[in-house]
């Protein structure tokens, strides 16, 4: 896709071509050329002129749809800090709530960020990239936590949680 700077070169070059033709047009009758000649002149001219409206048709349509792409992403970042704002006070009662569990099932640290990295849905190869560790490493942590918080996996950590919070109507 062409950049402003390109689009404003290749337009500089498609009137350029477009003048030079109709200049030639016009010379070619005043000589008498020949209709055919002058025709397919004539067309080619054209079809520069409407591959330059073109070009610049797609580049406003190109312009809104990322200018509505836009809006949105900021609707949204407007939504999501809306959100964070009503829920803070919840969201950091429930945040002290789980490490106290964390603590009173005396896992070590490294324990708990792999619990709570667990518990925001990372993959375990994905915790193993953010704490610079092996992948080995961090399923025996979550073993290690599973075990101390008597819970059979992931799924139940997540339900220990948030079982709760998610009220059915």
């Amino acid at each position: 896709m062409l950049n402003f700077k390109e689009r404003i070169t290749t337009t500089i070059i498609f009137l350029i071509v477009i003048i030079l033709l109709f200049l030639d047009i016009y010379e070619d009758i005043s000589e008498g050329a020949a209709v055919s000649h002058v025709t397919k002149e004539a067309l080619v001219m054209l079809f520069g002129f409407v591959g330059l409206v073109t070009l610049w048709i797609k580049y406003f349509s190109i312009k809104k749809i990322n200018s509505n792409h836009v809006n949105d992403i900021n609707k949204l970042k407007d939504d999501l800090n809306t959100y964070k704002v009503k829920t803070y006070d919840l969201s950091h009662g429930l945040s002290a709530l789980i490490n106290q569990q964390l603590v009173d099932w005396k896992l070590t640290d490294s324990e708990k960020d792999v619990a709570l990295l667990l518990l925001k849905g990372l993959s375990l190869r994905e915790i193993a990239e953010i704490r610079s560790s092996s992948e080995k490493t961090i399923k025996q942590h979550a073993s290690n936590l599973y075990t101390k918080a008597n819970l059979s996996g992931r799924a139940e950590l997540s339900a220990f949680f948030l079982e709760d919070l998610l009220v059915l109507k």
